[in-house]
């Protein structure tokens, strides 16, 4: 179990931060800037989840996803290594699967789409919209993270921290993906879709003689 006795321990105050080995990184680094986003998006879903109105198999399904998003930072945060004190959970193949279970079978609630659509709707489909775009930006910095530091275990001769686990980046965009069917589906009882209208939804201006 985590054990949080106090908020704040005044060690980041040089600009630096501790990953899941006690290695230390400055606060920019890119793999730090994948697990952040990680938070915003759970942040973004914990919104949906409480204030969008959304039907419970949703709920239910959206409360999963939080708690392996935490694990997809915490893997994010540990390096690969060839042996560890403690073994750190990472994210396994079949978290990916499930994401694709669960995208087939909302999707399946839904018409076929022969457009773009907009955010928005109801505020559970806006919501979640919004996250979608977080984890977009998620796995962009895990992408990132991971072509920094590469996919292999630290070299105990190097002063480089270890690889990134890049099922994270798999993971993260399923996601996206779940999280964009889900946000269709929350608009279902309300008239569907906002769909996209080329031009901006402007009338047509007059032409010029």
């Amino acid at each position: 179990m985590v054990n949080i006795t106090r908020v704040y321990t005044k060690t980041g105050d040089d600009g630096s931060t501790a990953l899941g080995d006690f290695s230390r990184v400055r606060k920019t680094d890119v793999r730090l800037a994948a697990y952040a986003d990680c938070n915003e998006a759970n942040a973004a879903i914990g919104i949906a989840v409480a204030a969008g109105g959304l039907r419970e198999d949703v709920r239910a399904t959206l409360t999963r996803i939080q708690n392996d998003l935490f694990d997809v930072g915490a893997d994010l945060c540990n390096p690969l290594a060839t042996s560890y004190a403690y073994e750190p959970l990472r994210v396994q193949a079949e978290w990916v699967s499930e994401l694709e279970a669960d995208c087939d079978h909302y999707n399946a609630m839904t018409e076929k789409l022969r457009s773009f659509i907009l955010p928005g709707g109801t505020p559970g489909s806006a919501y979640l919209h919004l996250a979608c775009t977080i984890v977009r930006r998620a796995e962009r910095s895990t992408w990132a993270a991971i072509e920094a530091y590469g996919t292999a275990a630290a070299d105990p001769d190097s002063q480089q921290p270890g690889g990134v686990n890049p099922t994270t980046a798999t993971y993260l965009n399923r996601l996206s993906d779940l999280l964009f069917v889900l946000a269709r589906v929350a608009n279902l009882d309300s008239g569907g879709d906002v769909l996209w209208q080329p031009g901006g939804g402007r009338a047509a201006s007059p032409q010029s003689s």
